[in-house]
């Protein structure tokens, strides 16, 4: 499926944006979040840019400081499956975790919602990060997983889930009504899997979807998530603050596909971006100073101090330097925060700004500013080899996305590093990428 490498781009549509204070905005829509017409509204707009992927993000537990957009939302499968039949081109993604369900149904559920949106559907595989502190006591458990065990557990669960969608060979069903004969009945294989945690029998009870299978997506930022990502996923996200950062990555995560006996281009790299556009730098750079500026000392404050477990913060403002209270020396913090210690170091952020950094809400000042700023840097970061696309996580929506779609994807598309439309039906079809092949027509067709 080789063709010109072009730039890959997901939407990440989550209620009134990505910016934590974005609900507070005049232009938002206050109940976006569990209003379906307002997410088929973003599905669409995010289609009309050609773009590769509509991505919808989850959470299993929440608690008084959860992100407002998480407070009240859809369960991610239910929704793409109204996504798919909204749109009729787009890809979209839905977050599952493989701690908290059992592989069987997740495997038909995702299966069913490929053949719904007739080949668009994929997978945000999470073994879940337990950031409000009450997950397992959701899911009848009184402890979270451990990190490691939750990878090494993920790692059967996807072999599970792989082996059940190729439970039906692709041309098993005959369906001849003069012989009666509605299926092969050689051509359906019971999985038969007994590992160290899952035991599954099988078949599925729904057939290989027209991409065969959903197209495998992970954002694991830790060694062993890489790992996991490496050996499975087809497409990732990553969250780095430059451009050398995001070039050491690229090539760092590259080499450990090659590692397990995969071509570098079977997985796609995309860098999350937070745009903002103006007219002129100085119209952006106020409209990021008014998002800021409805973040409020009491909720961000509070945030930190729980955060960082209980640390003091009652003699600062939000508008403190992190480095000129200690912030750059803490010990025994979440790895979350570890990742970000350099840009820390290195910026010496405001505590607002490291809210919004560890709430998903901040931007690399390379993607503030006018519309022209922003598609050369992104194709400065493509064309450098630093990510293969970009996840799309506006601060505000819809608007920061109509923004996008209207001035800054003509731009890519003139110089020849985007569509101007979508060239095939399916998600794999608009990522590059191949049919996988059941794995019992394959053991035929080497006898």
């Amino acid at each position: 499926m080789s063709r010109k490498r072009q730039i890959k781009l997901s939407a990440y549509l989550v209620g009134t944006g990505m910016h934590v204070a974005s609900w507070r905005h005049p232009d938002a829509q206050a109940d976006s979040s569990i209003n379906i017409d307002y997410y088929k509204h973003l599905a669409q707009i995010a289609e009309k840019g050609k773009f590769d992927i509509a991505f919808i993000a989850d959470s299993l537990a929440i608690n008084e400081e959860s992100h407002p957009n998480i407070l009240t939302r859809y369960e991610p499968i239910t929704l793409i499956t109204a996504l798919a039949g909204a749109t009729s081109k787009i890809g979209v993604v839905a977050t599952a975790s493989t701690s908290y369900v059992e592989p069987f149904n997740l495997a038909r559920q995702f299966m069913s919602v490929d053949h719904i949106s007739k080949g668009r559907a994929g997978w945000n595989i999470v073994t879940t990060r337990d950031l409000s502190g009450n997950t397992a006591l959701n899911f009848n458990g009184s402890e979270h997983f451990e990190h490691g065990f939750r990878y090494k557990r993920a790692e059967e669960f996807i072999d599970v889930i792989k082996g059940l969608w190729d439970s039906w060979e692709d041309d098993a069903f005959i369906r001849d009504k003069e012989s009666g004969q509605f299926f092969d009945r050689s051509k359906l294989h019971k999985l038969d899997h007994v590992g160290e945690f899952f035991s599954v029998q099988g078949p599925l009870n729904i057939n290989r979807s027209r991409q065969g299978h959903p197209v495998l997506v992970q954002a694991g930022s830790s060694e062993a998530g890489q790992l996991f990502a490496a050996r499975s996923a087809e497409v990732i996200f990553s969250h780095k603050n430059s451009l050398e950062d995001s070039q050491e990555f690229y090539r760092s995560f590259k080499n450990k596909v090659v590692s397990f006996g995969r071509s570098a281009d079977e997985v796609h790299i995309l860098q999350g971006i937070s745009p903002i556009i103006g007219e002129t730098e100085e119209i952006a750079q106020q409209k990021l100073a008014y998002l800021e500026s409805l973040i409020t000392d009491e909720t961000g404050l509070k945030f930190l101090t729980d955060y960082f477990g209980g640390l003091d913060l009652s003699k600062h403002t939000l508008e403190a330097r992190t480095l000129d209270i200690g912030f750059g020396e803490l010990t025994g913090v979440r790895f979350e925060y570890e990742k970000f210690r350099p840009f820390v170091i290195k910026e010496n952020p405001t505590l607002r700004e490291l809210y919004s950094l560890l709430t998903g809400s901040y931007t690399v000042n390379d993607f503030v500013g006018t519309p022209e700023k922003i598609a050369d840097n992104l194709e400065k970061w493509f064309v450098q080899k630093a990510v293969d696309g970009f996840m799309l996580m506006s601060p505000l929506l819809p608007s920061n996305l109509e923004d996008f779609v209207n001035l800054v994807v003509p731009l890519l598309q003139e110089r020849g590093l985007f569509r101007t439309d979508y060239e095939g039906d399916t998600l794999r079809d608009h990522l590059n990428l191949p049919v996988p092949r059941n794995r019992y027509n394959l053991t035929r067709s080497q006898v």
